[in-house]
């Protein structure tokens, strides 16, 4: 099997491609990635010689059209997806997860080869605290721009099904944590400000809800969906991990022997969503996955370790990103 992943670089991409080619070591995997600040080509230097890698953007249709023209199925990671950067410049969030999405579906459907679309589960806007979880029949309501680019690609997505007939299927994940995230995300930021010795920062008064799962979870269920599932559907991927934002921090700093309560409110996110909630019911009682990190602790735990042990793959970036905080507003309360 010939499998295109794009976005490889990035954090779900990357270990998705890791995980591929250590468990499915007969598979000819091609990564494109345009290696924007958020994709890194060193989370991929252990298996740089196992893959082929392409540097270019997925909104080029000549090369799309090549590199899918090779492939059996495509899996598409690839999107510009940090909410604080939405609100500062939308037309990038547009440009990628629109467009991008856009030139690959032409380019699958020339070629007639399984595509695979990986969104979010923001693009259902946000629940109040007692109301039932998400699931696949949730109607559209994205709060941001970023959350809209995704509806929006999505919503591509099942009108190139019904209308060309493109082997097509779609997952809407939940919160991913774990190795090899970025480090302007919500739990790498807290657990690197630690490790220099800063107090975590929470915004406004951290009752947000998201529903954690673990990366390697996440990309089991992906390759679930891209073996077993049915054309056209889409699948929720969670893990049951809701928690809110303030319980998250305070679970981070006592895994690193501190005051739970020793942590900077600062100003809180326009439009910031209030919970969210996967019913991952059908991928479970359909497909027969389950997470293998059912304790999302000891994920937590073994993430803090994995940021503690690989502080040359994150160090480069930190600076700049608590620069581009501290430029976008944020202050302590």
């Amino acid at each position: 099997m010939r499998l295109l992943i794009t976005g490889g670089a990035g954090f779900i991409g990357a270990n998705f491609v890791r995980q591929t080619v250590v468990e499915r070591p007969d598979i000819r995997v091609v990564v494109l990635d345009a290696l924007t600040y958020a994709g890194n080509r060193a989370s991929l230097d252990s298996i740089a010689d196992r893959i082929e890698f392409v540097r270019g953007d997925i909104t080029d249709a000549e090369l799309v059209d090549r590199l899918v023209g090779g492939a059996d199925a495509v899996v598409h990671f690839a999107a510009e997806s940090h909410n604080d950067n939405s609100l500062a410049r939308p037309w990038p969030f547009v440009q990628t997860n629109i467009v991008g999405t856009y030139t690959l579906l032409e380019a699958v459907r020339r070629h007639d080869v399984r595509y695979h679309h990986i969104s979010t589960d923001e693009v259902y806007g946000d629940l109040a605290a007692a109301a039932p979880a998400f699931t696949e029949n949730t109607p559209y309501n994205p709060s941001s721009p970023y959350s809209a680019s995704k509806a929006s690609s999505d919503m591509l997505v099942r009108a190139w099904v019904r209308s060309f007939g493109v082997r097509a299927t779609i997952s809407n994940c939940s919160n991913n944590y774990g190795p090899y995230q970025h480090v302007e995300k919500f739990i790498p930021r807290q657990i690197t400000n630690l490790i220099d010795g800063v107090r975590p920062r929470l915004y406004g008064a951290g009752n947000q809800i998201r529903d954690w799962i673990h990366v390697e979870d996440h990309n089991r269920a992906v390759w679930t969906i891209l073996e077993f599932g049915r054309i056209g559907q889409t699948y929720l991927i969670g893990a049951n991990g809701e928690l809110d934002n303030k319980s998250v921090v305070q679970l981070i700093l006592t895994e690193f022997g501190r005051d739970p309560d020793d942590f900077d409110h600062v100003t809180d996110r326009p439009g910031h969503d209030r919970r969210y909630a996967i019913d991952a019911s059908l991928l479970r009682t359909e497909l027969g996955w389950e997470p293998r990190y059912a304790d999302f602790r000891a994920g937590l735990a073994a993430t803090i370790g994995w940021y503690r042990e690989h502080e040359t793959w994150w160090r480069p970036g930190k600076a700049d990103v608590e620069t581009a905080y501290a430029q976008a507003g944020e202050r302590v309360l």
